[in-house]
């Protein structure tokens, strides 16, 4: 495979960095990534993936556009409300890169249909808002040995991590659950909607998810791979901390209290 003459042009910036050149833009183009939930999170992250070359970009979301969306959902315009979100994401990002192959999935991300859509994929990102989807993310992409860039925000905080990543060696890194084993009980933390975000962070932290998923596909620089970036937006502060894999949650089964063996794994081939 080849750049073509008005791909050389589009990433010429990319393509003069000794650190990235042709060989990392080549790896963009042979790549498929899976954008779940075209939110706040989602809107920046799929932005800078199609500005950047992945070869082929998917969007979940069942939702459709409101109002209130616009305040942080930067993809959309008020011609859009109404709209469902995966449609309209795509409709605007084909207008930024026709070189990029788009998939649109308007359904709920669940266990069931995660298990049938990732498979297709081969990096994850999770810009979803609760925690139920984010635990079916996890679950789902550690039985097929896939990587996904976690994100997160709370009123003026964030989060990044890139979990169930090989590093150059070829070691596994840490999966969700290794820094949270279980969800929360339902009611103890509050959505979005009940606390509030300020408009700009889902910014900041969706176009972090989209680095670090560009960094993992390429192979340049340092991925998050075994540590949570925390964003305070407050006072700009980003402080990394560590995280462990913890072999005894995956040793047998997969995802605490699903039952989930990994030799299910198999029924994915």
């Amino acid at each position: 495979m080849k750049l073509s003459k008005e791909e050389l042009i589009r990433y010429s910036r990319h393509l003069s960095l000794k650190e990235f050149g042709v060989e990392a833009q080549l790896k963009l183009k042979q790549s498929s990534v899976l954008v779940v939930g075209a939110g706040g999170l989602g809107c920046p992250a799929l932005l800078y993936l199609t500005a950047a070359g992945i070869g082929n970009v998917g969007v979940v979301d069942f939702d459709t556009i409101e109002l209130h969306n616009l305040q942080r959902q930067v993809l959309f315009t008020e011609d859009d409300i109404g709209k469902l979100k995966a449609e309209a994401a795509v409709e605007h990002l084909r207008k930024r890169n026709s070189l990029v192959a788009f998939q649109v999935h308007n359904e709920k991300l669940t266990l069931e249909s995660a298990k049938r859509i990732f498979p297709d994929y081969d990096l994850i990102l999770d810009c979803t808002d609760n925690f139920t989807a984010r635990y079916d993310i996890n679950d789902v992409c550690v039985m097929l040995d896939k990587p996904f860039v976690y994100g997160s925000i709370f009123k003026f905080e964030g989060q990044v991590a890139l979990f169930n990543a090989k590093d150059e060696n070829g070691n596994a890194g840490p999966t969700y659950r290794c820094l949270f084993p279980q969800p929360p009980e339902k009611g103890t933390v509050p959505s979005c909607e009940e606390a509030g975000v300020v408009g700009f962070l889902p910014g900041i932290i969706g176009t972090l998810q989209a680095a670090e998923a560009i960094k993992c596909i390429t192979r340049i620089g340092e991925t998050l791979i075994g540590k949570l970036l925390s964003v305070n937006s407050l006072d700009m502060t980003f402080d990394l901390f560590e995280i462990e894999r913890r072999e005894d949650l995956w040793s047998g089964k997969i995802g605490i209290g699903r039952g989930f063996d990994l030799k299910e794994l198999k029924s994915f081939e």
